[in-house]
């Protein structure tokens, strides 16, 4: 891991599309990565207007996407089953550790998570 990777929790994704400027400027320079689970989060939401997707797939293009490997399942298992968290929230928790890097996220569940380095972001 670099000290300049991060994995982005997909709420902190939203608030970075909808323009929050210290946030991008927390992550200017960094190596960004996400996981897939994050991608599908935001591009299924029912009425994404074409703006509002164009957006989205730039940013997809510019950060690396993780996608679903057998240790990365394995590890949502476990950080399901001992923290109780939703499956999506317990996939980018485990790709984080998979990566072993850390997670922003304005989420304060992964507060909770004691095998992953995460750093929550408040608006």
């Amino acid at each position: 891991m670099s000290g300049n990777s991060l994995l982005l929790d997909t709420n902190v994704i939203l608030y970075l599309l909808a323009g929050d400027s210290t946030l991008a400027a927390l992550i200017n320079g960094k190596d960004v990565h996400i996981s897939f689970i994050s991608e599908i989060e935001l591009l299924s939401f029912k009425k994404l207007s074409v703006h509002e997707e164009q957006s989205i797939k730039y940013f997809l293009n510019d950060v690396t996407i993780t996608d679903l490997n057998p240790s990365i399942k394995k590890k949502t298992i476990s950080i399901r089953k001992e923290f109780g968290l939703k499956i999506p929230d317990s996939i980018i928790a485990a790709t984080a550790g998979y990566l072993n890097m850390p997670v922003l996220t304005a989420d304060e569940d992964f507060k909770k998570i004691n095998t992953i380095t995460h750093l929550h972001y408040q608006r």
